[in-house]
């Protein structure tokens, strides 16, 4: 057993790193908060040019208080936004888990070359998103040289701009094939672990197939699969590159994150940019607790 000596010289060994890690979480956190209550619009003559305000280390900006608050949530692209994010969330979820289990099943069965498989399987995740969206963008939904774009030929029909006419379902396709890996990957090692005594006896009881799936397989998934969508959804919150490389936020695409993006760096508005990054954190923690909630029950189970 640990004596308290031993303890005191872990937490002594362990403080670099969590002061630090504080650091590199409060510091921009501090930032956002300062900035959100104050106009600072950089490339409009709006400079600091009074210095800085030595009793709260910040630039001496303007103070406007709610106002960039006010502003945010009232735009007309506010809400819009945030339905586009949780539509993205949810229909990648749903993608990646169903798809998941089924993926997680297959491997599992015994096949030649296996090991070969599952790396070819896992290996998307392992892509920066950028490189995957521009992958998808040019090699598979270009109008004209685009595969599917070929094979809309092939059937006699008339390719489409996937990512005009189908934004959506593009990006929430592009997000899914890259998140398919991690899900694949949580749910084969939850598969691994389950006792095949139990399959074994369920089969020789006249158990069909689905019975056996819904009634044995799915119970014993139900904490990978809620590992899956906590994790999952923490960060497909943020998602920003994909759509960036693909739509640049049009025809519907434009998520939260890439509307702070677009008053930040766009409209050079760094504080009403700065009040949106707050609604963004909380928006991220009310999913999170709701999930918590709803779906982390089960890992109590």
């Amino acid at each position: 057993m640990a004596t308290q000596h031993s303890r005191s010289a872990a937490r002594l060994m362990m403080a670099p790193a969590v002061f630090l890690l504080l650091v590199w979480m409060l510091v921009p956190l501090s930032l956002t908060l300062i900035f959100s209550f104050k106009k600072f619009l950089p490339l409009r003559g709006d400079q600091i040019e009074s210095g800085w305000d030595w009793v709260t280390f910040f630039p001496s900006l303007d103070w406007v208080g709610f106002a960039n608050y006010s502003r945010f949530v009232t735009s007309s692209s506010f809400w819009p936004a945030v339905s586009t994010t949780l539509l993205i969330v949810g229909g990648v979820l749903i993608i990646t888990v169903c798809l998941g289990i089924l993926l997680a099943i297959l491997l599992d069965q015994p096949m030649w070359g296996q090991g070969v498989v599952r790396i070819l399987v896992i290996a998307p995740f392992f892509v920066m998103p950028t490189v995957s969206a521009l992958v998808w963008k040019n090699m598979f939904l270009d109008p004209n040289n685009g595969l599917f774009s070929h094979l809309w030929r092939a059937f006699g029909a008339e390719p489409i701009s996937f990512l005009s006419e189908a934004a959506m379902p593009s990006i929430i396709l592009i997000v899914s094939w890259q998140w398919l890996p991690f899900a694949t990957l949580i749910l084969l090692t939850a598969i691994q672990s389950l006792d095949s005594e139990q399959l074994e006896a369920a089969e020789m009881d006249g158990a069909p197939v689905l019975k056996r799936f819904w009634f044995i397989v799915l119970p014993h998934l139900s904490r990978a699969i809620t590992i899956v969508i906590l994790i999952q959804t923490i960060f497909l919150l943020a998602i920003f590159a994909e759509i960036f490389v693909t739509t640049g936020g049009a025809f519907g695409t434009r998520t939260l994150s890439y509307l702070i993006f677009q008053r930040v760096l766009e409209s050079q508005n760094v504080g009403l940019g700065s009040a949106g990054g707050v609604y963004a954190i909380i928006l991220a923690n009310i999913v999170a607790l709701l999930l918590m909630r709803v779906v982390g029950k089960n890992l109590d189970a």
